[in-house]
């Protein structure tokens, strides 16, 4: 990872040895061994050594936010999904052991009449992970008014990358996130960029990118193409947006990575 990257997917990390360290949105994290971590792949994140250390040995997968989203997750672990920072627990989190779930889903994931099981592993993984931070995080303190009012923002967050997530590939606009939550625009993007940590704009952008590399890696479908069902209005604003965010042309993401 030689550039900072991100990615409209959750990604869980677990290291076995040794430890990974991280610049994540410019500020460093380290994951050490025996310890997840589940993060929202959309803030820029990068590893501090252009490789992982030789020494460390570790697992990950990564699920779609549009999946997640399809879990029906409570918003309070929503909200702790959306922020810009990781989760990071240790191992014993998992209720199990974690290596053995990661290599068995290898061969599950292997084949279309075993990947409902990984899947469905994986759903119940995060929810006992989303469970213990819930349960340990000393951070949640509020409580009587300021708890509620707390809650009734994140709520709205939640309901706006809920719509964003499922309409992001028509032409829709922020302000249009917001009267479909029935916020103030104006409001509605103030409250989104405090509590994630991104704008309401570049939030629906990277789930545009997210889906247009996807495309790019998982389809033949040329740039005008995938310009169209990513949600780009035209393939010369998918083809800035997807530069300037990934640091590659289509075309060059497309051969480097397909």
């Amino acid at each position: 990872m030689q550039k900072p990257h991100r990615h409209d997917d959750l990604e869980l990390n677990y290291v076995v040895s040794g430890s990974l360290d991280y610049l994540f949105g410019g500020s460093p994290l380290q994951v050490k061994q025996g310890q997840i971590a589940v993060f929202w792949g959309a803030t820029p994140h990068r590893l501090v050594d252009d490789e992982i250390p030789a020494d460390s040995d570790n697992c990950w997968v990564h699920i779609p936010l549009a999946t997640v989203f399809g879990w029906g997750l409570p918003d309070s672990n929503l909200s702790d999904l959306l922020t810009d920072r990781p989760i990071v627990l240790p191992a014993e989190a998992a209720g199990r052991d974690v290596e053995s779930m990661f290599t068995s889903w290898l061969t599950d994931l292997d084949g279309s009449d075993t990947e409902q099981f990984a899947l469905l592993e994986i759903h119940a993984l995060v929810r006992r992970l989303l469970h213990y931070h819930l349960m340990h995080d000393a951070r949640r303190t509020l409580d009587g008014e300021d708890s509620r009012l707390h809650n009734d923002g994140m709520q709205h967050v939640v309901q706006m990358a809920r719509f964003t997530v499922a309409n992001f590939r028509s032409n829709i606009s922020p302000a249009d996130i917001a009267r479909a939550t029935h916020l103030n625009p104006n409001y509605a993007m103030t409250l989104f960029r405090e509590t994630v940590g991104t704008t309401l704009g570049k939030y629906l952008t990277r789930c545009r990118i997210a889906e247009a590399q996807r495309l790019l890696l998982t389809t033949s479908m040329n740039t005008a193409e995938i310009a169209h069902a990513a949600g780009f209005g035209s393939q010369s604003n998918f083809y800035a947006h997807f530069t300037r965010d990934t640091g590659l042309s289509p075309s060059a993401y497309r051969h480097t990575f397909g």
